[in-house]
């Protein structure tokens, strides 16, 4: 593993980056001005910057929201979202048309059907006792509630033995200095009871192959790298995919790898080591 000062250290090696957005680019409060800064200049000099995100939503919807702190189009080629894949297996009849719905009200709009379907695969919203699945993309309220919260609720859709479409499989973020859960979690904790769960975004399969479609050109795996924060979404992703990775260990891992500017080489050799992730390259925030 090498601690690198820059992207542009290693940004040769690659042609295309896969970014996480969260905790890389912005931590929900605020915007990182030298991360934008380094992808746009990626960019200038012909790299490729797909932003690959665990965010429920509709990659519309996560680029306006990236517009509202000031985070244009300069600094990316394409945004890809678990929310996306998603909502087409749902859509797709993965779990039935019944659904059990918890989230948060921003996030209604998963259950609209996209264009391009017809009215035969509309799902429709009801109880848990007559939903054929979940659809999870988020807690009804992470400014208040924990999982423990929904330990009942989720021993009845497992007695159901209903499905769980995860829409965000990411555990947690940091919104500002806050750290919250999200659908990630509710996941873990209906597969640890037993149930059956469906995930769509990162560290699963089906989004990668996603931003290799997206790239639109034949670029070999080799020459694409992961950039994220978080060890058991972005780092187990790219190991999954055998794609090099860039941790970036001021987000999610900061206290754990005692990262202020740079991370303390000995926190972080030990913290891959307990977690048995390894990435190419550390630094302690993108730049």
């Amino acid at each position: 593993m090498q601690v690198i000062d820059q992207l542009s250290d290693i940004s040769d090696r690659f042609d295309a980056v896969f970014c996480d957005v969260w905790g890389c680019i912005h931590n929900g409060v605020n915007a990182f001005p030298a991360a934008i800064s380094a992808l746009q200049s990626y960019r200038k000099n012909g790299g490729q910057v797909l932003l690959l995100t665990n965010a429920p939503r509709p990659w519309q919807r996560v680029a306006a929201h990236l517009d509202t702190f000031g985070i244009s189009p300069s600094s990316w080629d394409a945004i890809l979202t678990s929310g996306d894949a998603a909502k087409l297996a749902l859509f797709n009849g993965r779990i039935g048309r019944q659904i059990f719905y918890i989230g948060p009200a921003r996030d209604d709009e998963f259950l609209q059907r996209p264009k391009g379907f017809s009215k035969a695969e509309e799902v429709i919203q009801v109880g848990l006792d007559e939903a054929t699945g979940i659809v999870c993309t988020g807690l009804f309220d992470d400014h208040t509630e924990t999982p423990k919260d929904y330990q009942d609720l989720l021993a009845r859709a497992l007695a159901r033995k209903l499905p769980f479409l995860c829409a965000n499989p990411d555990r947690v973020v940091d919104r500002g200095t806050r750290r919250i859960f999200c659908a990630g979690a509710l996941a873990d904790l209906y597969s640890a009871m037993g149930g059956e769960v469906l995930l769509f975004g990162k560290p699963t399969s089906p989004i990668y192959e996603l931003a290799f479609q997206e790239l639109g050109q034949s670029i070999p795996s080799h020459r694409v790298l992961c950039i994220g924060d978080g060890f058991s979404t972005d780092l187990e992703g790219a190991k999954q995919q055998s794609l090099a990775c860039l941790f970036i260990t001021g987000g999610l891992a900061a206290r754990d790898t005692g990262t202020r500017d740079q991370p303390d080489l000995k926190k972080l050799t030990a913290f891959c080591r307990k977690h048995q992730l390894t990435p190419e390259f550390a630094m302690g925030h993108l730049r």
